[in-house]
């Protein structure tokens, strides 16, 4: 039975294999802000974050990102409660890498007991036998990657990681890992108005690994008024914030876009942006545009 687009507007976005083996529809949806203010403890409303976790899936929505430090295990803990049995499709994948010590407070830590731990802690709280991509929060600069990455490796011999991806790294560090260990993806900050990480973009698209850009949204002056983005938003009738959505899908077919919200609205109207179709001219003026 076909797919009814019109419900489910994720579908639009066309797909991707992770690692060859895990299809997902390529607009995601990130769950950080799911949680308290500065990332920490609950949300203010538990109910409607439970909400948005489940109208995602209804959309369409077939990869979700997450983190154990998000909360701490708040995120995970809420993603289980909302959608534990896990549809077939659906993809959770979360990171391991950073210590809280409170609200806005992030430290890396990348020690093979640390990480092993956190693994373990997150395939509980999600309920998982096997975290379907496990990413590196960061890197640790204290540890050397090959620790790191090899315990990864481990775990993922013992069945408790299918795939390994990365998170805020640079073109070299990403060739000293695949010396290491298979890695599948790469999360790094990348927007329409921020594209400095787009030599990693590159070579994502060369290497055939997932983009996951982390704040996509991000729109800048170029969403001023009469600025490029606010007239191409015009004449779709979407808003800006859909507009860029749609450039980073069209920008790149390893892209992998998931904005996050606490909102089931704003989660509506981001998964919509996956059936604004630019045109070749629109999608190059918004390239060019700074």
């Amino acid at each position: 039975m076909a797919t009814d687009v019109s419900k489910q507007p994720a579908k639009a976005s066309g797909s991707y294999r992770i690692g060859g083996d895990l299809t997902v529809d390529r607009l995601g949806y990130g769950a950080m802000q799911l949680t308290g203010p500065g990332v920490w403890g609950d949300p203010k409303d538990p109910a409607e974050a439970v909400r948005v976790l489940r109208r995602a899936v209804e959309l369409g929505v077939t990869f979700i990102d997450t983190a154990d430090s998000y909360g701490p295990f708040v995120s995970e803990l809420l993603i289980r409660d909302a959608l534990h049995p896990y549809a077939d499709d659906l993809v959770v994948a979360t990171k391991g890498g950073f210590t809280r010590a409170g609200p806005g407070d992030w430290r890396v830590v990348g020690r093979p007991e640390y990480l092993r731990q956190q693994c373990e802690l997150s395939l509980r709280h999600l309920g998982l036998d096997t975290i379907p991509l496990y990413q590196l929060h960061r890197i640790d600069p204290q540890v050397p990657l090959a620790d790191q990455l090899g315990e990864l490796a481990l775990l993922q011999q013992e069945g408790k990681i299918r795939h390994i991806g990365l998170s805020e790294v640079t073109v070299p560090q990403i060739e000293e890992s695949r010396a290491i260990t298979s890695i599948v993806s790469v999360q790094n900050l990348y927007n329409l108005a921020n594209r400095s990480a787009e030599d990693v973009l590159e070579y994502c698209e060369r290497n055939d690994l997932a983009f996951i850009p982390w704040f996509p949204i991000a729109t800048g002056e170029l969403a001023r008024p009469g600025g490029p983005l606010d007239t191409i938003a015009a004449a779709h009738s979407a808003s800006p914030a859909q507009l860029a959505l749609a450039w980073l899908l069209r920008r790149s077919p390893v892209m992998l876009p998931i904005p996050g919200t606490s909102s089931v609205a704003h989660l509506e109207e981001n998964v919509a942006a996956a059936e604004v179709q630019l045109t070749d001219d629109e999608f190059e003026a918004l390239a060019k545009a700074t």
